[in-house]
């Protein structure tokens, strides 16, 4: 497991809860903020999998 994989991990959890604390308090605003944290966090950990990838295709 990569530094990208773990970040994104964070940040798409991270994400999830503003998102659902922005539905308890009825603001939009959060919500949208917490759904682009969890797609950037969704896309970094992406990338981690495929650097991951390279690295074990590498060593074959």
């Amino acid at each position: 497991m990569n530094s990208d994989q773990v970040k994104g991990a964070a940040k798409d959890a991270i994400g999830k809860v503003q998102k659902e604390a922005g539905k308890m308090v009825g603001s939009k605003e959060q919500e949208a903020k917490g759904a682009a944290k969890q797609v950037e966090g969704k896309t970094q950990k992406g990338i981690g999998n495929v650097k991951e990838a390279i690295k074990d295709a590498s060593k074959k």
